[in-house]
């Protein structure tokens, strides 16, 4: 039955000897349909399986099971059932807000790896940036709150990419985190922070179906495809990748544009502004069920493949803001292993990627002409299309699990607490912490108490006025 709890542990992994007992918790469904976090951590356990004993605790629900690692469904208010677990574990690898809904797992003391690999206040900035001034800074100050929370605790981190590395190291300086007894252990950092990022599967993709061409209504058996291969998220820009289409489709009415997943299968999971303006594009232009198809629902884990194979180009596209500097776009590993020639934006690294491997085509951010002369010749032009079959083939070895997974590996079959925290230091605070942390508190008299301090300490009187008038408003909104 779907959430229901399922507790068997692997019987390929008995607790044996020094085997580590590895705790891996999220939030996301673990099921046929998977977002990026429950992949990440299905293949997490899966590559550690061969020599940790390893259990996965999601609070959402639990739809598949494994004869190598076990799987456990734990709702968030309870903390007595995850305590269970916490007690199991010699490592716990935590994601999103974990520490926050499990008081026994912020207070463990096992060792902890936190799980960096989304620095999801990047994406609040981009996704809540159409709310009021105050209740954007607000989600912010959540999400940095969150994260911080974790940065504090955590005995080592792991990340997606070196640039990644280099801002949770500047964090975690800001923190306190960078001193005498981190450096002492490690000059480099490089074991405080590891870098694990996606991967892709090391089995040749194989597909059983066509999923899209003579398939889908208005996609021939002959035409070019270009897939969009996740989400559409406040952070991409998947509307100059339709403005381009209008400029291909009078000389290539061949030329067809497929949006993977255009709403999230999780309803916790808001429709974002972005989407809207997509499709209202591509109605604009006459494109849409003509050369732009939305799907409207989440393609099954196991089944992306036969989309990924019935397409002849993969394709992202975002602004250029902080958030694109840091980001790991999960769905290019998807095209890497099915040899798919990829053309993406400029300003992150997986263009850095493309360009130095010759993988398709690396355009300007907001560029419609641009992006569209790009689709022409990565389908096109036979010198474009060589070279980028022999760079995939050289490049997508590089990203298995079983090479990205080796780090967090290595810690786990020899953990060790962080060295200031074994030796008893704290992480500092911040009055922005503060703030998130009151924000967090249940609504009621002493939330607001809190805040009235807050506001009165870090603006005086005319703070406290201005957040009570703010209030007010909200409470009148219909």
């Amino acid at each position: 039955m779907p959430g229901a709890p399922v507790t068997t542990d692997s019987p390929a992994a008995p607790r044996a000897g020094a085997r580590t007992r590895v705790l891996l918790i999220t939030g996301d469904l673990i099921g046929v349909r998977m977002a990026g976090p429950a992949i990440r951590v299905w293949n997490f356990a899966d590559q550690l399986a061969d020599t940790c004993n390893v259990r996965i605790v999601s609070w959402a629900k639990i739809e598949r099971t494994s004869d190598r690692f076990g799987l456990h469904f734990v709702h968030e208010t309870d903390d007595a059932a995850m305590q269970v677990h916490e007690r199991w574990a010699d490592v716990i690898v935590v994601q999103g807000i974990a520490l926050r809904i499990f008081p026994c797992v912020a207070a463990t003391d096992r060792i902890v790896v936190a799980d960096l690999y989304d620095p999801f206040h990047l994406e609040q900035l981009e996704q809540n940036k159409h709310m009021p001034p105050v209740e954007w800074e607000e989600e912010v100050s959540k999400a940095v709150s969150l994260l911080n929370e974790q940065l504090e605790r955590a005995d080592t981190m792991i990340c997606a990419s070196e640039r990644q590395q280099t801002l949770w190291l500047g964090a975690l300086s800001a923190l306190g985190r960078v001193n005498p007894l981190t450096y002492t252990a490690d000059p480099t950092f490089d074991a405080f922070v590891r870098v694990v990022p996606f991967g892709l599967p090391e089995d040749e993709p194989v597909q059983t179906r066509h999923a899209l061409k003579g398939t889908v209504p208005g996609i021939g058996a002959d035409d070019k495809v270009l897939i969009w291969g996740g989400g559409i998220y406040e952070w991409f820009d998947p509307v100059t990748l339709v403005e381009a289409m209008a400029l291909v489709v009078d000389d290539h009415p061949d030329v067809k544009l497929f949006f993977m997943s255009a709403r999230h299968f999780n309803p916790d999971v808001p429709e974002m502004k972005v989407l809207g303006d997509t499709i209202a594009a591509a109605d604009a232009h006459g494109l849409t069920d003509r050369n732009v198809f939305f799907n409207d629902t989440w393609v099954d884990y196991e089944d992306r493949v036969n989309f990924l194979l019935d397409s002849d180009i993969g394709v992202s596209t975002h602004p250029i803001h902080l958030e694109t500097r840091f980001s790991f776009r999960t769905r290019i590993l998807d095209y890497l292993w099915a040899r798919l020639p990829i053309i993406t934006t400029d300003g992150d690294s997986f263009a850095d990627l493309v360009r130095a491997n010759r993988l398709g085509a690396v355009v300007p951010a907001g560029d419609a002409q641009a992006l569209a002369d790009a689709i022409v010749s990565v389908l096109y032009d036979p010198e474009v299309i060589a070279a980028a079959a022999t760079g995939l083939d050289r490049v997508r070895t590089e990203f298995t699990w079983e090479r990205a997974v080796a780090p967090l590996r290595e810690f786990c079959e020899d953990p060790k607490a962080a060295p200031d925290r074994a030796a008893g230091r704290r992480a500092a605070g911040s009055a922005s912490e503060r703030f998130a942390r009151i924000l967090a508190m249940p609504k009621g008299r002493r939330r607001d108490a809190a805040l009235f301090v807050y506001y009165l300490r870090t603006g005086g009187i005319s703070r406290v006025t201005d957040r009570l008038g703010h209030r007010r408003r909200r409470q009148r909104r219909p």
